[in-house]
């Protein structure tokens, strides 16, 4: 990366409300040279050779699960000795199919093909000699096209699975692409969570309300502007988030927005950059950060393609509030400069002591953000 000052208000869209932090942001040390974050907040290197870093999931104490997505493999990062970098990096897997997803629970990793769930139990102990996996659900589709996934188990203890509608804007012949599902963790009970859903590849669920939140990535080819992404909540099953029918909860298809109205689906709680392609979120509940940030969703923007003036190639946030809109607003950027990208972050995962781990699959690197306390005046 080249060193040099960024003056992060100049890629602040203009469709953020909130206008984004105020407060005064400095540059990242060595190694993520151009990084604007707020005042307090230090960006560094946690684990080179990386290739292709994607989802992340936390295992047992100092062990980061981390998958990718085209070249097949799986990663575990060890910091042993607790110094805010990882020691060692692993190949735990090789030769899989797009294995995007990474989720840890009872002593075993489960990884995410485009057409199967795996589980590797004991891993954790033999991150040198891995067990051969266990296959827990192999009925997906086999469509590469948003066919990656990113898994998490929620609070009832299923394992939920997105599967992308395998096209830009179209409807899916079978009935489960276009939406996220959940299963038991021995592969069970698979059944069809939340509609409408063209590709998310991030969600978490809140803290307080249980509910669960996701990202998705809004169709192209409608110009630089439409659609916007999309942060939606889906506080129980059985709701449709309007796609391929409507977008970003007001923007009719052109295809097919004449068979159904926007009115009949459930409108994005927060509309995002358009084209920024939102992938990982979570929501903060560590003691590191102030507590202006306890329950705030973080995100990683992986960055636009099909924009003529790129956005995204950042973090944001999104500030819930009781009475007033949330607050989106740029938390960490200076990946993309004069059009230009030097890194890509795709995921965002807390670690036990408050940090924040960052993925960045075009860099091949996990960055750790961390928070020391302002004297009197700062934040």
């Amino acid at each position: 990366m080249r060193p040099g000052l960024l003056i992060w208000a100049a890629l602040l869209p203009a469709c953020l409300p909130g206008g984004g932090d105020d407060a005064p942001r400095r540059q990242a040390g060595a190694g993520v040279e151009g990084i604007s974050l707020p005042a307090g907040f230090t960006i560094g290197v946690y684990a080179r050779d990386v290739p292709g870093a994607r989802s992340m999931a936390a295992g047992p104490a100092g062990v980061t699960f981390v998958g990718t997505r085209g070249n097949g493999r799986v990663y575990a990062l060890t910091d042993r000795d607790n110094d805010g970098r990882a020691d060692s990096v692993f190949v735990i897997a090789s030769g899989l199919n797009m294995p995007n997803g990474v989720a840890w629970r009872d002593g075993s990793l489960f990884v995410a093909e485009v057409d199967r769930v795996l589980r590797y139990d004991g891993i954790a102990g033999r991150l040198n000699a891995p067990p051969d996996p266990v296959v827990v659900q192999d009925g997906f589709p086999a469509d590469r096209s948003h066919g990656w996934k990113y898994i998490a188990f929620g609070p009832d203890g299923k394992l939920y699975v997105p599967v992308g509608a395998p096209c830009n804007a179209c409807i899916p012949d079978d009935p489960r692409q276009g939406t996220i599902m959940r299963m038991n963790s021995d592969g069970s009970g698979l059944e069809v969570y939340a509609e409408g859903v063209r590709n998310s590849v991030g969600f978490d669920w809140h803290p307080v309300t249980g509910d669960f939140w996701f990202t998705d990535n809004g169709r192209d080819m409608l110009g630089d502007d439409l659609p916007a992404d999309e942060l939606n909540r889906a506080p129980r099953p059985g709701l449709h988030f309007g796609f391929p029918w409507c977008h970003a909860g007001d923007v009719p298809d052109p295809g097919y927005g004449a068979e159904r109205a926007c009115a009949e689906f459930l409108p994005p709680e927060v509309r995002l950059g358009p084209h920024v392609a939102a992938l990982g979120m979570k929501f903060y509940t560590g003691a590191m950060f102030p507590p202006r940030y306890r329950n705030t969703i973080f995100i990683a923007e992986h960055g636009s393609w099909n924009r003529s003036d790129p956005i995204g190639y950042r973090i944001t946030t999104v500030t819930l509030r009781d009475t007033a809109p949330p607050e989106y607003s740029v938390f960490a950027d200076g990946w993309l400069r004069g059009g230009r990208s030097s890194g890509r972050p795709v995921d965002v995962l807390q670690l036990p002591d408050g940090s924040l781990l960052v993925s960045d699959d075009h860099a091949g690197a996990v960055y750790r953000i961390s928070y020391v306390a302002q004297a009197p005046g700062g934040r």
